[in-house]
């Protein structure tokens, strides 16, 4: 698993108090930036290689200002050229937020997908939820 902190600011909270939901998918991207430095080392955008293609987001508790959250994302699975990330927003102990990104790996030179090399398929073998929830369950 992959954790990032975040410190909730004002300029994210609604007129309700609580974290406005348009945020969380913005949060969700911050967990990713392991992940973009794997397939970018350099962050270049000339060189970028994920490209999302679809996202899912359930809201399940209200999140607030003064209290930071963790967001976790795993590897749910590895295609040839895609990848399926989970994603949980956690704060003070509550999940509050699940989702999924699926990507593709992208040469934008080609506007191809490629394979995913094998080096970078073993460090996201690492980080498989099916693998660390099993190891939670037993």
């Amino acid at each position: 698993m992959y954790s990032t902190i975040i410190e909730p600011r004002v300029s994210e909270t609604d007129g309700v108090g609580h974290i406005n939901n348009t945020t969380i998918p913005i949060w969700f991207e911050a967990g990713r930036n392991p992940l973009f430095k794997l397939f970018t080392p350099d962050d270049s955008f000339q060189n970028w290689k994920m490209i999302i293609l679809k996202m899912n987001v359930e809201y399940v508790a209200q999140i607030y200002f003064g209290k930071n959250v963790e967001i976790r994302t795993w590897v749910n699975k590895i295609g040839n050229s895609s990848l399926e990330l989970y994603e949980e927003i956690h704060q003070e102990g509550r999940l509050c937020a699940k989702g999924t990104a699926l990507y593709v790996n992208f040469n934008l030179q080609t506007q191809k997908s490629e394979r995913i090399p094998d080096h970078i398929r073993q460090e996201l073998q690492q980080h498989d939820y099916r693998n660390e929830s099993e190891q939670l369950k037993g």
